[in-house]
């Protein structure tokens, strides 16, 4: 009972950093209908300029992430800004224009950073807490509490403040948006800094728990993307609960199966996709018709 509970208390840690990916995609999608397949490299990026600025900089790990999300924010920007007189030409291209950016970005990680990667020590060096016989790393507990804070925020913008609800109104529809007043490239490229400033998020606390290197964005947009997908794309809860629901997986199927977690891992998630294609809080985005 206690290894269950113990690989159920990694498995939430892992997960919550699925879940982030998982919430930086919806976050696009649902406003635009696009998948941003840069999305991993970018929380790749983030990784690493975290570790610059809290591993050489020697700056305190919170003042690294916040600088990182700053970088990757400006580059969903600039992301955005270059596809934007795509979208209404040729969607395709646009797609396709993601997967180029995200070429780059290794390419540039590996440029400047080089290709042996670093290793980042915890920023919590006080010992695991133990309850009930469970060890708990208070990094974990750290990662999870800051994923739920993070999702609380993003919430509250969407619900409470008028650039959020002129990117709820936008994903709902782009014309009657438009017809309002809004500025839909406005909220697109509010959409892709905000995604790009969660991957951030996502890459600098994945950083101490994994290895920092060009192929980190690979590990974890494979996983986050599953996740949004079996959450249901575009939403924000589905994101939560799917990058939870395969970190949890992802444990369980490492500790019991070993080399065929992913195997596993992945059969799992077919299984359920087969059973509820549009995930299971349904896809939201905006309708492109």
């Amino acid at each position: 009972m206690q290894v269950t509970l113990q690989t159920l208390v990694g498995g939430l840690s892992l997960g919550a950093i699925y879940a982030l990916i998982a919430v930086g995609f919806s976050v696009v999608y649902r406003t635009m209908g696009l998948v941003n397949f840069a999305h991993a490299d970018v929380a790749m990026i983030g990784a690493y300029a975290c570790s610059t600025f809290y591993l050489t900089s020697h700056l305190p790990f919170v003042a690294a992430i916040l600088i990182s999300i700053v970088v990757t924010g400006a580059i969903g920007l600039v992301i955005e800004r270059v596809l934007r007189p795509l979208e209404n030409k040729d969607f395709d291209l646009m797609l396709i224009g993601t997967i180029g950016f995200g070429t780059v970005l290794q390419a540039a990680a590996t440029l400047i950073w080089g290709t042996t990667g670093r290793a980042m020590p915890s920023p919590i060096t006080s010992g695991p807490l133990e309850i009930m016989g469970i060890r708990i790393r208070t990094y974990d507990l750290m990662v999870i509490a800051v994923t739920a804070a993070t999702v609380v925020l993003l919430t509250l913008f969407l619900q409470r403040t008028k650039p959020g609800a002129a990117m709820q109104a936008v994903a709902m529809d782009h014309e009657a948006a438009t017809a309002v007043g809004i500025h839909v490239g406005r909220s697109n490229a509010l959409a892709f800094a905000i995604g790009a400033g969660i991957a951030a998020l996502a890459g600098s606390l994945a950083g101490p728990m994994l290895y920092v290197d060009a192929t980190l964005g690979g590990a974890l947009g494979v996983k986050g993307f599953a996740a949004a997908m079996l959450g249901g794309f575009g939403s924000i809860p589905g994101a939560v609960v799917g990058g939870l629901a395969i970190g949890v997986l992802d444990s369980y199927a490492g500790d019991h199966f070993q080399g065929y977690s992913v195997l596993v891992t992945f059969l799992v998630f077919t299984a359920a996709i087969m059973i509820r294609p549009t995930g299971i809080f349904g896809e939201r985005t905006v309708s492109r018709a």
